[in-house]
């Protein structure tokens, strides 16, 4: 079997399921298999491909078509400007979640030597891809999950920042170290009652520790404002990742906490999505 027939096998068996994006699924899973880039396989669809790898390939697909993320099976996503590690303990970076990045990025644009937390490290994409962009800025990170720490400690080998990431298994309750000129969150946000109805992808596949936000969404919210209120210095920046209708709720969270509200930012579906505020 040659890539050209392999694609469009693998896309018809996605498409059946009703996986969009079928065909590039498809090209992704198959140049993954036999290590090359999507270019390769354009140019060689007429090449002909080992059993060894058709039959990997014909095992990506069948789990691809069960709901199981791209993401998760490659076990890497790209998210801003780099690559990250990934598996089913961590969230998949989203491009929604660049808008705290950009916001950062803006923010800090003539600011040095700057320490900046990150409270549910995750995989690390949004601090890591902080640090990264600002050679002189410091990073820590927390995370409930142990098997999040140990990955984001991998992306920041990976992405040579190591040396300015301190990494903590932490409840945000308990975590009391330092004090930090920015805060970042995604913190889970999703209502309990609503995490069935999600995507099967999300739904089955991702941690429910990182999308539980309690019964009404704002459970960990609440948590991460109040600690960010305890750990950031007078005048730093807290940028937090919110859903698309919890914006007035969270706001006045943030105002009961001694927080200024600068802005709030929207994403590319045109919903509220991230909130930029100021200790005052």
């Amino acid at each position: 079997m040659n890539i050209n027939f392999a694609i469009n096998y693998g896309a018809k068996i996605l498409k059946d399921k009703f996986i969009k994006n079928s065909y590039l699924d498809s090209e992704i899973l198959l140049a993954e298999v036999i290590n090359k880039d999507r270019k390769f396989l354009f140019l060689n669809l007429n090449k002909n491909l080992h059993n060894s790898d058709l039959n990997h390939f014909h095992k990506l697909i069948k789990k691809r078509s069960e709901g199981c993320p791209v993401a998760y099976l490659i076990n890497k996503k790209f998210f801003w400007n780099s690559e990250f590690y990934v598996t089913n303990d961590t969230l998949i970076p989203r491009p929604d979640t660049e808008l705290i990045v950009d916001s950062v990025l803006r923010l800090t644009k003539h600011r040095n030597n700057l320490n900046i937390l990150e409270i549910g490290i995750g995989s690390g994409c949004i601090i890591l891809s902080i640090l990264k962009e600002r050679e002189n800025f410091i990073g820590t990170g927390i995370d409930i999950s142990k098997k999040c720490v140990n990955i984001s400690k991998i992306n920041a080998n990976n992405l040579k920042v190591s040396s300015r990431l301190k990494i903590f298994q932490s409840n945000v309750d308990k975590f009391n170290l330092g004090k930090y000129d920015l805060i970042v969150s995604n913190p889970p946000y999703i209502k309990t009652c609503k995490l069935k109805y999600l995507e099967r992808d999300v739904a089955e596949f991702e941690p429910k520790l990182a999308l539980d936000g309690g019964l009404d969404g704002l459970s960990e919210i609440r948590k991460v404002i109040k600690k960010s209120s305890e750990l950031i210095k007078k005048n730093g920046k807290f940028i937090l990742e919110i859903g698309f209708d919890q914006k007035n709720k969270v706001i006045n969270l943030l105002k009961k906490e001694g927080f200024y509200i600068n802005s709030t930012q929207k994403d590319f579906a045109n919903n509220d999505r991230c909130i930029v505020s100021t200790k005052i």
